[in-house]
C-alpha cells in the first residue's frame, strides 16, 4: 500500500509513536514523509484525536500532502487496546480529513485482560453506516501472530474496502508482481481466513488447541508483566528491548512504564 500511497517526499503518512519500525522503514523506502503522532502514556498509550489533528495540520502547513493514518490495534509495542468510542472518533476523523485508514490488526487474538475487547475497524465503519463510497480502509492480518504460527510461519493478507474498481485493479496488479509466501504460509493463511466451524468434525480439536495456546500465552504474559512491573523504571525500559512482542501485547494497563 505504501508504494501506491507515496508518490514523492511531499506525501506523508501519519504513524503512531511508539510504533512498529516496519512503517517508518517502508515510508523511507518509498521516499515519503513520516508524520508522527504521539500515543499518550498517561492514558494507557491512548490515541488522542486532538494530537493527531495537530500533527496533520502542522504537516500540511509545511506542504506535506498527508494521505493516510496508520493505527495499530492492539498496539505494538505498547500493548494498548483502543476503546470502541475512540475507534468511532478515528473513523470520523479519517472521513472528514480524506485519509486512508490503515488498520494493523494482527494482534487481535492476543488480548489477555478481561476488561479489554477487540473491535475491527471494518465493523466500526459499517456500524456508522459508511459504505464503499465513504471511507477507504485497509485491514491487515498475519498468520505469524495470534495463535496460528507464533512467528514461526510467514503469511498474511489485507482486505481493502472503500476503493474504486480502477484503484483495486492497480493494487491487485502490484501485489501480483511480488513473490508470494511459501506453500505452508499460503495454506496457513487460508486456514486463518476459513477456520473450522462448529459443525465440522475437526472443530473440537481445533478449539481445544486454540484455547490451550492462548491460555498459555496469557499465563506467560501475566508472569512477564508482573516481573517487569516490580523492576525500577530505568531497568524496565532496557528489559523491554528483549521482551517478545507476544508478551508486550497483554492488554494490561502499565505494561510499559
Amino acid at each position: 500500500m505504501m508504494q501506491l500511497l507515496i508518490r514523492n517526499e511531499k506525501d506523508g503518512i501519519l504513524v503512531p509513536i511508539p510504533q512498529y519500525p516496519l512503517y517508518s522503514a517502508s515510508i523511507a523506502l518509498h521516499g515519503g514523509s513520516l508524520v508522527p503522532y504521539y500515543l499518550n502514556e498517561s492514558t494507557g498509550w491512548g490515541l488522542e484525536i486532538s494530537d493527531v489533528k495537530k500533527q496533520l495540520e502542522d504537516a500540511r502547513s509545511r506542504g506535506i500532502d498527508v494521505r493516510a493514518l496508520v493505527v495499530i490495534n492492539p498496539g505494538n509495542p505498547t500493548g494498548q487496546v483502543l476503546a470502541e468510542e475512540n475507534q468511532y472518533d478515528i473513523v470520523k476523523f479519517c472521513k472528514n480529513e480524506g485519509l486512508v485508514l490503515l488498520a494493523d490488526e494482527v494482534y487481535q487474538e492476543n488480548i489477555y485482560a478481561d476488561n479489554k475487547k477487540f473491535h475491527s475497524f471494518k465493523k466500526i465503519v459499517r456500524s456508522l453506516g459508511y459504505g464503499e463510497e465513504d471511507l477507504p480502509l485497509v485491514s491487515y492480518q498475519s498468520v505469524s501472530k495470534g495463535y496460528y504460527g507464533e512467528c514461526g510461519k510467514r503469511g498474511g493478507y489485507m482486505e481493502i474496502t472503500g476503493f474504486s474498481a480502477p484503484v483495486r485493479e492497480q493494487i491487485y496488479k502490484i501485489a501480483s508482481v511480488n513473490l508470494c509466501s511459501n506453500i505452508t504460509g499460503q495454506i496457513l493463511a487460508s486456514l486463518v481466513m476459513n477456520p473450522p466451524k462448529a459443525s465440522d468434525e475437526s472443530y473440537a480439536s481445533y478449539k481445544a488447541e486454540k484455547d490451550g495456546i492462548l491460555a498459555s500465552l496469557a499465563r506467560r504474559a501475566k508472569v512477564r508483566h508482573g516481573s517487569i512491573s516490580h523492576t525500577p523504571k530505568c531497568i524496565v525500559e532496557n528489559m523491554l528491548k528483549f521482551v517478545t512482542a507476544a508478551f508486550l501485547i497483554t492488554g494490561i494497563g502499565g505494561c510499559i512504564q
